[in-house]
């Protein structure tokens, strides 16, 4: 489930009371809408016709103010209009209380103990994390408690109403951002293609040099082939020339061997 769904419909029944309400029980349902538990949006009241005619009227515009700053601002407000405000009921005040951080977390990724202790005038780093896991059971924010480093990490956080005035300065902030956006894309598909092409001539490159080892191989092999080839050649004619000579001398030597036998022969019969 999405963080705060089950909030958005919760001011519904104070929209269609405040349709028939005006004057005192026009203020008083605004009373009655900030103490509501599990109500945290309150823009769509704050437009409604009757609920706007308490500005004008001088008994009651201490009412709209008030509801304004549950609407869209802090503790901090509050406090610097309180006298001219009415006073807050301790559920009051925690919700505020519960706002507020809403706000600063929008704007923050870590929020400090020490920032949070002075804005929202808790005294006390106990009664501050219990106020923030308030909120986190409440299910309005989520994030980490880090003792450690005595600070608060946002995770996620559900919106808040904005003035109608900020709504020009808000669409200025989007489309700033999605200009951003738009030239960090193209920036990012630029340098993807650039990176395709170095991968795609570096595999190239990898092909050719492995087809010019695989020729280089095959060119050695051929020539060891060769080679060998030759060495047996000459080894068979080597083994003729030798035979011949030895073969030679030793028919001469049988032929010379009678010549020799009638000459001693001769020699022996004229003795």
């Amino acid at each position: 489930m999405e963080l705060g769904s089950h909030i958005a419909t919760k001011l519904e029944p104070f929209v269609l009371i405040s349709k028939s309400a005006k004057g005192a029980a026009a203020a008083k349902l605004i009373l009655d809408a900030i103490s509501a538990q599990g109500v945290y949006f309150f823009a769509e009241l704050l437009d409604v016709p009757n609920i706007k005619q308490l500005a004008s009227s001088e008994q009651h515009r201490a009412h709209y103010a008030l509801l304004e700053i549950f609407t869209y601002k802090t503790y901090q407000d509050y406090l610097q209009q309180r006298l001219a405000l009415p006073e807050l009921s301790p559920a009051q005040t925690t919700k505020l209380k519960h706002l507020s951080l809403l706000s600063y977390a929008m704007r923050h990724r870590v929020l400090p103990y020490s920032y949070l202790q002075v804005n929202l005038d808790i005294p006390t780093i106990r009664q501050l994390e219990d106020l923030i896991i308030e909120a986190i059971y409440l299910d309005i924010i989520r994030g980490r408690l880090d003792q450690k480093e005595q600070q608060f990490e946002v995770e996620y956080t559900i919106g808040r109403d904005v003035p109608h005035q900020a709504i020009a300065e808000i669409l200025t902030s989007l489309e700033h951002w999605s200009s951003t956006t738009a030239t960090l894309l193209q920036t990012l598909d630029s340098k993807l293609v650039s990176l395709a092409e170095r991968n795609a001539a570096r595999a190239r490159e990898e092909a050719e040099h492995e087809e010019a080892l695989n020729v280089r191989l095959r060119e050695k092999q051929d020539a060891s082939k060769r080679a060998a080839t030759a060495a047996g050649g000459r080894k068979d004619g080597d083994a003729m020339d030798v035979d011949e000579p030895e073969g030679s001398d030793a028919k001469n030597k049988n032929r010379k061997a009678p010549q020799e036998m009638v000459k001693v022969r001769t020699k022996r019969n004229r003795m």
